[in-house]
């Protein structure tokens, strides 16, 4: 009997120990939660595999770290890639030696802390000879779209990330940046190598960087960082897609796809940029390399279809301050651009920003044996400084290829032929040296993940299905909730549509009629519709009546959401009505609010007539650190009659030089009787404060207020021509740029009842 009751003690025993045990898995020690982590990583010895169960890690913040050996590192991985995503306030700190991180996927939140994936601790422990491999971090944001922090922080040496999948950023910081804030972190031969940068939307203020080495008060140490083989996917945070600001550092074998930036050696010293690839595809603003400072080298280079100009040309090459300080424009000496290829590029600047502070031109460089051919135009260089300095020899034209720099360029009847890989090669009897792509280019293929998909997920306007909808109260509210992204809701033809609850816009909506005439709306609510995060909204045809809305201050027919938006959003009016829309305070026709963004504005073909307010105020980023509320605005083919206040105000402030919105285009508008409301604190029908490109042409202002235009950062473009101002108010420009004004008329005009 006690034998028998012992042996069931033990069996009991050893049951227990086993299940009690954390399971093993063929690739290592398998761990459900973030206890069975920290105890698998305490006891982590060179050679073990710590597995991350399948499912969604909630909150979890990892800090793995451990001594591995190079024979013998120390691996976190996930039980199947793609089945472990890492979601809520998540994170991941990285310190010690010979660790190996793959696998590991964050969505569906933000970072608790200023890093979604650190290589350090802290200042003292720090990672070193590690890897983080096959990882995915997608649209990762903290919803506050002001707030910072960044994605991937590289401290230590020796590490080498490759093979990572990171797209969506919209919140403001750098993407990765490489940290040489202590000494441990400096000579770092860190490796980024074959990673697919998705997307970045236009942050529309500085701090939207994909990728940065170093910082300014770092600029002259050296970092040895090898950036090689990687995707930027139209990275279009800031003009700095790649913000060089240390010395010793590589890129090659990049690719740049329709980035709306440039690859910039924003400071440091001994660049080497060779070998990469800059696709535009004609789309506005792309660019490919900035140089300044010194000893910076700039070969093999492919560009073709880049159309940015100033700080975002095809090639720049600065002015610097004389003995500048690290942090400001150190001149370019001894630097070199040589054997690159320019195919159908807009914009090659040299001297550029040069003013009264970066007036040291550059010195001992050399422009050599560069093809620049342009089939649609002759010159594409700009000069804005002496370029003794600089020599140029062995460089190629078009043959209809012209340039004011009189020596070193020889015209070459050149053809292009489609290589094995898709890029239009010249060829020439004239090229010495045949040019060709590096097998090593990054492709969307040889990047990123293989498990985890690089579609564009985004649905536009007007993609989705036709719902009609009948005229009454809150039908539209009512259809709304069940509609989907994309989808086009179709009005009745002269139907009349009743809004008491706002309609909440948070996917992208159209509201059309397709008669001949057209539904109107009207609203019992301070706004008709809510632009939300995730929502754009496009109106044609449609007629907006203010009668029965109530008399309120802070009216609009459109609003944005009074929360942050992370998202960018796109507004277009085409062929509507605003009519009657006068309360004893102010009523506009779009209020926007602090932080949110709109890529674009558009407003065409439409008219506003007796209005108590602003057809729109775009002046609610009020910092003077260069934010600004939309990056596109067009006004093109309106009539605005007896509006009170302005008919648009768009401010940008401060003389931040990392953006280079907004883009303005007034074209062929009406105003009659503008701005003359008690209530319009802008005084003008237009008021304009630090816009980058100013398009004001063949408008007519009949007595109305005029347009206010306040200059400021770089080189905005003003180009106000051929407009009537009868009975109005003038042009006031104030600031110290340069502009262009000219066929101002007098006339008085004639408008068809």
């Amino acid at each position: 009997m006690k034998n028998r009751l012992k042996f069931h003690i033990v069996a009991c025993m050893i049951f227990a120990l086993t299940f009690s045990c954390k399971e093993e898995v063929s690739n290592g020690l398998l761990v459900k939660d973030v206890i069975e982590f920290n105890d698998a990583v305490k006891h982590a010895n060179p050679g073990d595999v710590i597995t991350l169960a399948n499912g969604v890690w909630n909150n979890a913040e990892l800090v793995f770290e451990g001594k591995g050996t190079e024979e013998e590192p120390i691996t976190l991985t996930v039980e199947e890639k793609g089945k472990v995503t890492l979601e809520g306030n998540s994170n991941l700190q990285l310190a010690g030696e010979h660790l190996i991180v793959e696998g590991l996927v964050f969505k569906n939140g933000y970072t608790p802390t200023n890093a979604v994936i650190s290589f350090r601790k802290n200042r003292e422990e720090m990672a070193n000879n590690c890897r983080l491999t096959e990882c995915v971090i997608d649209n990762y944001n903290n919803p506050e779209r002001q707030v910072q922090d960044y994605w991937v922080t590289i401290y230590g040496q020796n590490n080498r990330i490759d093979h990572n999948h990171i797209a969506g950023k919209k919140n403001l910081g750098v993407t990765m940046i490489v940290g040489l804030d202590t000494e441990g972190s400096r000579k770092n031969n860190h490796s980024i190598d074959h990673n697919y940068f998705g997307p970045r939307p236009t942050y529309g203020n500085n701090g939207g960087e994909t990728l940065r080495i170093g910082t300014s008060h770092h600029a002259l140490e050296n970092s040895n960082t090898l950036v090689e083989s990687n995707y930027f996917d139209r990275t279009n945070g800031e003009h700095e897609i790649i913000s060089n600001k240390a010395c010793q550092n590589t890129f090659k074998y990049n690719t740049f796809y329709e980035c709306t930036g440039t690859l910039t050696m924003r400071h440091g010293n001994e660049t080497m940029v060779d070998g990469n690839v800059f696709i535009g595809n004609g789309k506005p603003s792309t660019g490919g390399v900035r140089i300044i400072n010194e000893t910076q080298t700039v070969i093999n280079n492919y560009h073709i279809g880049l159309t940015g100009y100033r700080f975002r040309g095809a090639f720049v090459m600065m002015n610097g301050v004389p003995n500048s300080p690290p942090n400001r424009y150190v001149p370019v000496i001894d630097s070199k651009l040589e054997n690159n290829t320019f195919i159908n590029c807009d914009h090659i600047q040299l001297c550029a920003g040069s003013d009264s502070e970066r007036s040291q031109a550059p010195r001992t460089s050399e422009i050599s044996g560069n093809i620049f051919y342009n089939e649609n135009k002759n010159d594409t260089f700009t000069v804005y400084d002496d370029i003794s300095g600089i020599t140029f020899k062995d460089n190629l034209l078009g043959e209809n290829g012209v340039s004011a720099i009189k020596s070193g360029f020889e015209n070459a009847a050149i053809t292009l032929v489609k290589n094995d890989q898709g890029f239009l090669i010249p060829k020439s009897d004239k090229i010495k040296n045949e040019i060709s792509i590096s097998p090593k280019i990054a492709t969307k293929a040889n990047t990123g993940t293989s498990w985890y998909s690089k579609a564009d997920n985004s649905v536009a306007l007007n993609t989705g299905k036709t719902i009609k909808v009948e005229p009454g109260i809150n039908t539209l509210y009512e259809i709304v909730k069940t509609s989907e992204a994309g989808d086009i809701i179709e009005l009745e033809d002269d139907g009349t549509y009743l809004i008491t609850k706002a309609v909440k816009i948070n996917h992208p909506l159209t509201f059309k009629t397709v008669g001949a005439k057209k539904a109107t709306v009207l609203f019992e609510r301070m706004m008709a519709f809510e632009i939300q995060n995730g929502g754009s909204l496009s109106l044609e045809n449609v007629s907006f009546d203010g009668t029965k809305s109530p008399d309120y201050a802070g009216n609009s027919v459109i609003s944005t959401s009074k929360n942050s938006m992370i998202d960018n959003y796109k507004l277009f009016i085409d062929n509507c009505e605003f009519k009657d829309m006068v309360v004893n305070h102010s009523f506009d026709v779009l209020r926007v609010s602090k932080g949110t963004f709109a890529d674009t504005i558009s407003i065409q073909n439409s008219t506003f007539k007796n209005i108590s307010g602003h057809i729109t105020a775009l002046d609610k980023e009020t910092d003077d650190i260069g934010a600004y509320n939309v990056e596109y605005l067009i006004m093109k083919n309106n009539t605005v009659t007896d509006l009170q206040g302005a008919a648009l105000r768009l401010y940008r402030g401060g003389k931040d030089e990392s953006t280079f919105g907004p883009f303005l285009e007034v074209d062929h508008n009406t105003f009659n009787n503008v701005g003359f409301g008690k209530k319009n604190k802008y005084n003008a029908a237009i008021s304009l404060y630090g816009v980058q490109v100013n398009d004001i042409q063949n408008n007519n202002f009949n007595n109305t207020k005029g347009l206010n235009m306040h200059l400021v950062v770089g080189e905005p473009i003003v180009n106000v021509v051929n407009n009537n101002y009868y009975k109005s108010d003038e042009v006031i420009v104030t600031g110290d740029q340069k502009y262009n004004i000219d066929k101002l008329y007098n006339l008085k005009p004639e408008f068809n009842a």
